[in-house]
């Protein structure tokens, strides 16, 4: 894990329904548990404030920094997939996204990597497919400079076969099971009585699983495998995450209330 990579876990995963915002200090503090220096965390809090994902503020513990709305709208939809809490009611019908042109090979590639964060998957060099729309997909085709058109239909075929075209969901399946399998021993062996070996446990154990975000759009389950490995891994990252989520949330608690440290 990089720093930058467990700063957007830490603010998605806590800091979000803490009002998005915290000091530099508690910041650095809340990394520390991660094996993150002041100078790495610091680092990636100024890069991270370059990309447009966090702004500077003063607060009463000093100088911190909180999301920005384009963060908060990126986190939003990312919790809504990690926690699936959107209901499964899906109409049937695709949101079909059609590009009128390939980008430069830079560009199609930071493109490509947004639009499977977004949730769709590719039927073509041009031509993408999601379960549902994202509501950030104009705000990720204006960063490319990319115009395209999208629309709403229903595929005349079978919706299973058109997933499996989209998403390796064979190589999914097997990767959730090896997802348990890598964190079973490692995460219940970690003392509940240790808030900041909790925090550290837990925001780990959010970065691996939030990993799976660039390949699994969250498909209904009409249109998925009869086995699906994605529901047992989801069921292990539930109960894990909840188990840790008392001595997690009480070390957040405590280094946003003393920033500078006890």
């Amino acid at each position: 894990m990089r720093a930058r990579s467990a700063l957007f876990d830490l603010f998605g995963g806590h800091l979000r329904a803490r009002g998005g915002l915290a000091p530099i200090a508690a910041l650095v503090r809340l990394l520390e548990p991660l094996g993150f220096t002041s100078p790495a965390v610091r680092t990636a809090v100024s890069r991270t404030v370059r990309q447009g994902w966090l702004e500077p503020v003063r607060l009463p513990g000093g100088p911190g920094y909180r999301l920005t709305s384009k963060a908060e709208r990126r986190l939003d939809e990312a919790a809504a997939r990690i926690y699936r809490t959107r209901p499964d009611d899906w109409d049937g019908r695709w949101h079909i996204v059609v590009l009128e042109e390939l980008p430069a090979r830079e560009s199609r590639d930071r493109l490509t990597s947004s639009l499977r964060l977004l949730g769709y998957g590719e039927l073509g060099p041009v031509t993408w497919v999601a379960p549902r729309p994202a509501n950030e997909l104009t705000d990720v085709l204006a960063v490319e400079s990319t115009r395209a058109h999208s629309f709403l239909g229903t595929h005349q075929g079978d919706d299973g076969e058109l997933a499996r075209r989209a998403w390796n969901l064979d190589a999914l399946a097997e990767d959730y099971l090896a997802f348990i399998q890598a964190w079973e021993g490692r995460i219940t062996t970690v003392n509940e009585a240790d808030d900041a070996a909790s925090f550290a446990a837990s925001l780990e154990l959010l970065h691996a699983w939030r990993g799976f975000l660039f390949r699994d759009p969250g498909l209904p389950g009409t249109v998925l495998p009869q086995e699906w490995g994605g529901d047992l891994a989801a069921e292990f990252f539930d109960r894990h995450t909840a188990r840790l989520a008392p001595a997690a949330d009480r070390f957040v608690g405590s280094c946003l209330a003393n920033p500078a440290g006890p």
